[in-house]
């Protein structure tokens, strides 16, 4: 039997790669599984509409049933109550009166709307113990999901391609161009066409969204943008190594948390307010509210948004200048060394010259 010359792979380095993988498996696994397994109610903001002499029993009921889980917010009637709903200060509402009314928004969140219509047995039992006779409680979802998404699937599944998207994107440019600038053009134009593009699938083509398609496409340029610019600012820094910020940072940290799927509330503290304040999460939030709730506050959301997007440019920008000066001074150190070397010539020269001046 012939021995095989070629060198082999050391068993301990072997042993390592191993272990290595097993563990990146694991985290990957941990990251992307460990929201659905602590998510639970966490003060979810719910209105209750009515006099204070009602609303006052019903919210204690409502304590002393899931303590903790919901946040009751006082209105005054059940106009009161879905204005609440269609800003997004709260997701869903609880009416009293004579005609009791539980409003649920599946746009929203279809958990929450699933979790408050199970509240409507539990209130008309109640309220007919208490006046003695048969209530009625009626459940009426006030924003509903669009005909192209109506079950949340392609609106809560958004973050990861657009994680995705801008990784691919800010390690391409950071691998493949040379120069600040033509990156940060490279860049600026691979997120502009990606939110035109991607906007034109999602609300053309699916009709999983409504809204301004100019500014649906804007809201996934900026999310492209501020993934892929914060990848080509680190690597403007540190280098090649830097292409690990997007999957460390977007990937594993933002994406889980982004609560796309689910209420921000749902997960542990502080996690899921973070997640608001990071690409994926902001750009998810900011999708669901052009779509189906125009009269929200998203000033934060486009902050958050803006804000990682300028930080890769100013970061790209700031790798470029320490660069430049690096060179420059490399160029002076070189150009001293220079001189310093002509002048020791020079001084070695002098006497030879003199001497020969001296035996002529």
């Amino acid at each position: 039997m012939s021995h095989d010359p070629r060198p082999h792979t050391p068993w301990r380095r072997l042993l390592g790669v191993g272990v290595a993988l097993t563990t990146l498996a694991t985290v990957l696994v941990l990251a992307f599984l460990w929201p659905a397994h602590t998510s639970e109610p966490h003060d979810l903001p719910v209105a209750v509409a009515g006099p204070a002499a009602a609303t006052a029993p019903v919210a204690a009921a409502l304590e002393e049933r899931a303590p903790g889980a919901l946040d009751v917010v006082p209105a005054d009637d059940r106009q009161a109550a879905l204005d609440l709903v269609e800003t997004r200060e709260v997701y869903g509402a609880i009416v009293l009166g004579a005609e009791p009314e539980v409003l649920v928004s599946t746009a929203s969140s279809a958990v929450v709307a699933q979790q408050l219509s199970a509240l409507a047995p539990f209130l008309q039992a109640q309220l007919s113990a208490a006046t003695g006779a048969p209530v009625t409680v009626a459940v009426t979802d006030v924003v509903p999901l669009g005909a192209g998404d109506p079950r949340g699937a392609v609106i809560g599944a958004v973050t990861l391609p657009l994680v995705m998207g801008g990784m691919i994107g800010g390690i391409a440019v950071s691998l493949t161009v040379v120069g600040v600038w033509r990156r940060v053009t490279a860049v600026t134009a691979y997120s502009v066409l990606a939110g035109l593009a991607v906007a034109g699938v999602l609300q053309g083509w699916y009709g999983a969204l409504a809204g301004s398609y100019v500014v649906v496409a804007g809201i996934i340029g900026l999310a492209v943008l501020a993934v892929a610019g914060v990848i080509v600012g680190v690597v403007s820094i540190v280098g090649r190594p830097g292409v690990a910020i997007g999957p460390v940072l977007f990937l594993l940290v933002a994406n889980p948390i982004a609560s796309a799927a689910q209420p921000w509330q749902m997960l542990p503290a502080p996690w899921g307010a973070i997640g608001q304040w990071m690409p994926p999460g902001a750009a998810a939030a900011l999708l669901r509210d052009e779509s189906y709730f125009p009269r929200a506050a998203t000033g934060q959301l486009w902050t958050a948004l803006v804000a990682w997007a300028v930080l890769g440019l100013v970061l790209a920008t700031v790798g470029h200048f320490r660069d430049a000066g690096a060179a420059s001074r490399a160029a002076l150190a070189e150009a001293e060394a220079a001189e310093r070397t002509h002048h020791e010539q020079d001084v070695r020269e002098r006497p030879a010259v003199h001497a020969v001046d001296v035996q002529v």
